[in-house]
């Protein structure tokens, strides 16, 4: 069993996993290709997801009975003594950019700074 959840990526590559997975939400992908079908189809995502999110699951011969992947997500997986587990981001850590220097960099609108940082 194969599972790919597609998050605010584009139209077409949904089109695209149709052909091989049937589309039971929106964005959620399941079907029992073979493994090197799945592995192209991850590849595609990856390739053509954009500024989307993608998350593969499928079975495998662990001890979980299944593994997962991740591309561009806050969440990674995390090996674990032989389990996989997902590791979150820490809330408290400095996210890297302008915030992690004490604001945004100077030349900024009002507006700007209010739509990209807030209104703290």
């Amino acid at each position: 069993m194969t599972v790919i959840v597609l998050t605010n990526c584009p139209a077409g590559l949904r089109g695209f996993l149709t052909r091989w997975l049937l589309e039971i939400s929106a964005g959620v992908f399941v079907g029992n290709p073979s493994a090197r079908i799945r592995d192209v189809l991850w590849e595609e995502v990856r390739q053509y997801a954009g500024q989307g999110r993608a998350l593969l699951a499928h079975t495998t011969n662990n001890e979980q009975g299944f593994t997962f992947r991740t591309h561009d997500h806050a969440w990674h997986p995390t090996d674990h003594e032989g389990v996989t587990l997902i590791r979150r981001p820490d809330p408290n850590a400095p996210t890297p950019g302008p915030t992690a220097r004490n604001g945004p960099p100077s030349g900024w609108s009002r507006a700007a700074k209010r739509r990209r940082f807030g209104r703290g």
